[in-house]
């Protein structure tokens, strides 16, 4: 009998037990409770989910790794706060909690540079982005100061260039997972439109 097949990556089999093994790590952690029902198609969506998690795993396994162990960032540091977390996407996201990966991030991304008249744009838009409230009697905060081009360079800039860096790493995890990935029937991508689980409709 033929092991059932999810998706290939390069070749390379992701099965369905695979998947069925993430599920029940998944459904034994304390996210258990906000999981849809399996056998829904809330539940099969998240299976496309956590199939689309493992082939970008995959991906990012193949790749070599040049960087040395103490130029890997903490994933703390690529992802400071939800916003990051909500702009890379949900699966590299996760793919960045391994140590790999973000020694592939910091390789894929090594050439991104910001220029001059990007933070002045960014600046001039956003005066006050990283100007500090000013607290009176330890409650009242008053509009923070605009700062000048100066005084928020840097701080714009290390903005400017983490966001372009997200960005850079997501590309090229897409364009590596529509060369390197083919899923089964019932494994889709969930934003497929052609799959029935799919509820975004136009």
């Amino acid at each position: 009998m033929s092991t059932p097949v999810a998706a290939t990556v390069a070749g390379r089999v992701v099965t369905v037990a695979e998947v069925d093994d993430r599920e029940i790590e998944l459904r034994a952690t304390v996210l258990a409770s906000a999981l849809p029902r399996p056998d829904t198609s809330e539940g099969r969506q998240l299976r496309r989910w956590l199939t689309q998690l493992i082939v970008a795993e995959r991906v990012v396994e193949a790749e070599p790794v040049n960087v040395t162990p103490g130029d890997v960032p903490a994933e703390d540091d690529l992802l400071p706060d939800t916003a990051a977390r909500l702009e890379i996407g949900s699966i590299a996201a996760s793919v960045l909690r391994a140590r790999r990966a973000r020694a592939v991030f910091v390789r894929v991304t090594a050439d991104v540079r910001i220029d001059d008249a990007e933070v002045a744009e960014y600046h001039a838009r956003n005066p006050s982005r990283f100007s500090t409230p000013v607290v009176v009697d330890g409650r009242w905060h008053h509009p923070p100061v605009p700062q000048t081009l100066d005084e928020a360079r840097l701080a714009v800039a290390a903005h400017l260039l983490a966001s372009a860096r997200r960005r850079r790493f997501r590309l090229w995890l897409d364009a590596k997972r529509a060369e390197l990935v083919a899923l089964a029937p019932g494994y889709e991508h969930p934003g497929d439109p052609r799959q029935p689980d799919n509820t975004h409709k136009h």
